[in-house]
């Protein structure tokens, strides 16, 4: 039993793009399928199969090096992070993103903002 399934799925995809993996599979959730369905939208990866079980996401690279240079998780099981429509990060300075869990679903950070709307911020990705 994982205390933070999605900070397992950052993990994995991290570990996955430092060995040169052409993909990775990640067990099957709602909250990571909108994450890996955003990170698609967004250009980060380039394929989403979701399975049964398991959600493979077929990784993405430029010239040998990988397109996402980093991830972190923001909001933890023990400590989480709320944010306002109006307070929502630019991540590296506009250059990354931003996903927040909100009452409208799962959201990269623009969308939310252009839906005014706040919600938990989970992660950023550049």
């Amino acid at each position: 039993m994982l205390t933070d399934p999605i900070a397992d799925m950052l993990t994995r995809i991290r570990n996955a793009h430092l060995a040169l993996h052409k993909e990775v599979n990640v067990p099957r959730s709602k909250m990571k399928e909108a994450l890996a369905a955003i990170l698609k939208q967004e250009g980060y990866v380039e394929d989403v199969a979701v399975a049964d079980s398991n959600i493979t996401i077929t990784l993405k690279y430029q010239m040998g090096k990988a397109v996402i240079s980093g991830l972190k998780r923001i909001s933890t099981p023990g400590r989480r992070v709320y944010v306002g429509a109006h307070k929502i990060p630019r991540v590296q300075n506009g250059l990354g993103i931003c996903i927040l869990s909100t009452s409208s679903g799962v959201l990269d950070g623009m969308t939310a903002h252009e839906k005014k709307v706040g919600g938990e911020l989970l992660c950023e990705i550049w």
